[in-house]
């Protein structure tokens, strides 16, 4: 192998690039490094607004193995507290609700405000050095755009950089439902697959009849990219692909809106949470041809995607050349993975 493809963890440019070496896909390492490096220092999609719409609202999500609890409180303020309670790390809640007048933890009862201040703690008073008023749960940042929540735990870009380049409207929706897949790959085999159009026609024989493949685009901004493709039963009209680092996905055609987020849950093996949102006016039949379509090519996804973790496992397999005009996407999440690593192990040795 020569020295470009060696030197794996060194920016590339896109037309000498190299993908990620298959080690970077297997293996309790990988799966460690990514949960400090990426999904600690990233934005997360946790929540749709209409989840935390009332004081007292709450959604749970979880962070690089830290379980949160998205919460409007009594000021109108969303929180993302950390689902852990201060006492013995005990849950204040075990699902979505609405209208909590306090979270109380379900295994000793300690109770805390709406916005993370602890209010009660049964048996503790007297207890010498003990003060309610000194403990309150730790919180991430959170935002709410465009009928979206995002939530994050370490050092990120200012949310208005992380969305920068998005100029495509999406609270004009109204959440559906969510369906939910598990898929038997790293989910970063689930995001290259997602980031190029070069595999549709011969993964995707439905798709290729509602895109016109021939005019697809990939635009990449600095923590997001958008691949574009004309609709060829209507014109003039686009299907919007918006991939934003480094799990989420934003799908936008005419009526609909449809968000991913891709959720690790080994180093072989992710979640990916679909959330179907549609304008009012959409028709009961037209959701569920879409929902069929769209159920049909997620399976195609997925069986490629654990056939390419098969062959990532399989030790045949050295790092293959990107194909810089139809791969740019790829290339991008992968220089993306390449700084999140060398600023998270600068000291790492390369394999």
């Amino acid at each position: 192998m020569d020295s470009a493809a060696a030197s794996w963890l060194d920016p590339q440019p896109a037309t000498l690039a190299y993908a990620l070496p298959a080690h970077c896909y297997l293996g309790e390492r990988a799966a460690t490094r990514d949960r400090a490096a990426v999904f600690a220092q990233s934005w997360q999609l946790v929540a749709h607004a209409a989840q935390v719409s009332d004081p007292g609202d709450h959604a749970l999500s979880d962070i690089a193995g830290v379980p949160l609890l998205i919460v409007r409180g009594d000021d109108d303020q969303l929180r993302a507290l950390h689902n852990v309670c201060r006492h013995r790390a005990g849950p204040l809640a075990l699902c979505d609700g609405r209208s909590a007048r306090a979270l109380v933890c379900k295994y000793h009862g300690w109770t805390y405000e709406l916005d993370g201040r602890l209010r009660g703690a049964p048996g503790m008073s007297g207890v010498s050095n003990f003060e309610v008023g000194d403990i309150r749960l730790p919180q991430a940042r959170a935002v709410e755009w465009q009928g979206l929540v995002f939530a994050a735990l370490g050092e990120v870009p200012e949310f208005a950089e992380f969305i920068a380049g998005i100029g495509a409207r999406f609270a004009d929706f109204t959440f559906d439902r969510r369906v939910s897949y598990e898929a038997a790959c790293n989910w970063k085999v689930y995001i290259d697959n997602y980031l190029e159009g070069y595999h549709v026609a011969r993964v995707h024989p439905g798709l290729t009849t509602v895109l016109e493949t021939s005019n697809y685009t990939t635009r990449l901004s600095r923590w997001s990219s958008l691949q574009s493709s004309p609709i060829t039963a209507d014109a003039g009209s686009r299907a919007l692909y918006h991939w934003l680092w480094p799990n989420t996905m934003l799908n936008l055609l005419p009526g609909r809106l449809q968000t991913n987020r891709v959720v690790p849950l080994a180093a072989d093996r992710c979640r990916i949470d679909f959330d179907y949102y549609y304008r009012s006016d959409t028709s009961a039949s037209i959701r569920a041809a879409d929902l069929e379509f769209s159920d049909e090519v997620q399976h195609e996804d997925i069986a490629i995607c654990e056939a390419v973790q098969r062959g990532l496992a399989s030790g045949s397999y050295t790092a293959g050349r990107l194909n810089p005009a139809q791969e740019s996407g790829v290339w991008h999440f992968h220089e993306l993975l390449r700084r999140a690593y060398r600023e998270q192990h600068p000291a790492e040795k390369l394999r």
